[in-house]
């Protein structure tokens, strides 16, 4: 995957990161225009910190050491390939990093992340702005994703 800038390192999430983490995680959400418990909040942040979790996460930050992106991703067998499959959940970039080569970073070291045989993620169709990244570093599956809420 080429045009990575040298400049970006992707780290896996530390407990030193919760309020960078909360930041961008709160502009992700805005950016989707939803609002989450505190609760959703706090069980995320434990989950991904928790070495026995399947979800784990990393953050992007720049030649200074600033925070400017996250990724949240899913490690999962799949009956497709010997090899397991990383899925990423989520992945939000700083608004003024944006073309700057750190989403492509994220998708690029998911895989190497866990030696995963692909990656793969879903966006909303008028997240135009990242499709362009995503046309550019994947192949569109053609599939459709359906869902049904479980009421607990």
């Amino acid at each position: 995957m080429a045009n990575i800038p040298e400049a970006v390192q992707i780290t896996p999430l530390m407990e030193a990161d919760q309020a960078d983490w909360r930041r961008l995680w709160g502009l992700y959400q805005r950016f989707y225009e939803v609002a989450l418990s505190e609760a959703v909040h706090a069980s995320t942040w434990a989950r991904l910190l928790d070495p026995t979790e399947l979800v784990n996460g990393a953050m992007a930050r720049d030649k200074t050491g600033n925070s400017v992106g996250l990724v949240h991703y899913i490690r999962h067998r799949t009956c497709w390939d010997t090899a397991d499959s990383c899925y990423l959940q989520d992945l939000y970039v700083d608004e003024g990093q944006r073309g700057s080569g750190v989403g492509r970073a994220h998708v690029a070291q998911a895989a190497a992340l866990f030696g995963a045989g692909h990656v793969h993620w879903l966006t909303q169709h008028t997240n135009a702005r990242a499709m362009r990244l995503y046309d550019d570093v994947a192949v569109r599956s053609g599939f459709v994703q359906y869902r049904i809420a479980i009421s607990r």
